[in-house]
């Protein structure tokens, strides 16, 4: 018998109500329910790749539970883009090629935006402390603090405001 729990959860500014079991990583409850943009990567929190944000804190969703958003603002990549215009980082990461095969750039924008917007105009130890969770394979991270730093230059100029 599995024990299983409704759990009311904002998601990308969507009111949801889920079914989770007990044991069920938020990982898995968003993927099951159709975020796919949320990687699985290594599921014991050392690549970053399934990085999510609660209440606007970025955090591995393979090392949290369902249950826990339980009343919560989940926020993906998805979350992120706007139908009239791509975030900032989005359209900086595509400018600079700072995406290769994809798997991490979810994982990295969520912390990224997290990180600016407690940080508005980041020096490299900042960005590098951010992305701390966060492992990329294919571009190593010249063009990625690139284009944060663009980013960043973007948001503060007032661009990217809803």
């Amino acid at each position: 018998m599995s024990l299983e729990k409704a759990i009311t959860v904002e998601i990308n500014g969507v009111a949801r109500e889920l079914s989770a079991p007990a044991n069920e990583t938020l990982l898995d409850c968003l993927r099951r329910h159709g975020q796919f943009e949320v990687k699985s990567g290594c599921e014991k929190g050392d690549c970053g790749a399934c990085a999510v944000q609660i209440d606007g804190e970025a955090v591995d969703s393979c090392l949290t539970l369902a249950w826990m958003v339980e009343g919560k603002k989940v926020t993906t990549l998805e979350g992120l883009n706007d139908a009239d215009s791509p975030h900032p980082l989005i359209a900086a990461f595509l400018e600079h090629g700072a995406v290769q095969c994809g798997y991490c750039t979810p994982g990295i924008m969520i912390a990224a935006e997290a990180m600016l917007r407690d940080i508005p105009d980041p020096t490299d130890d900042d960005i590098a402390l951010a992305l701390s969770g966060n492992l990329c394979r294919c571009t190593g991270y010249t063009k990625i603090f690139t284009a944060i730093k663009q980013a960043a230059e973007v948001l503060r100029a007032g661009g990217g405001d809803d």
